[in-house]
């Protein structure tokens, strides 16, 4: 499902009078997921899953087409962990 299906499937629930306007609401949940993100800051919803910014340390890979080592650079990156409730409705 892409975000312009999403914003669709919110817009035919009655949510929100246009999809023009469901539109914008995702883009601005989706930007303040983004905008807390950045900050260093979690986002937890309690039942549902919790975003956070985790760092990754610098390692060495392999490039898989010559075998050649190579270094990987230490970046930061999102983790999500799911909470029990949406564990409980995917099983």
């Amino acid at each position: 499902m892409t975000k312009k299906d999403f914003a669709k499937v919110l817009f035919e629930t009655g949510a929100f009078p246009s999809k023009a306007e469901a539109e914008r609401k995702v883009d601005l949940f989706l930007t303040t997921i983004e905008n807390t993100l950045a900050a260093g800051e979690e986002l937890n919803f309690i039942g549902w899953g919790k975003f956070e910014v985790v760092e990754r340390a610098e390692r060495v890979g392999r490039n898989p087409k010559t075998g050649e080592e190579i270094k990987i650079e230490a970046k930061k990156t999102v983790k999500f962990k799911p909470g029990k409730t949406l564990v409980d409705k995917i099983n």
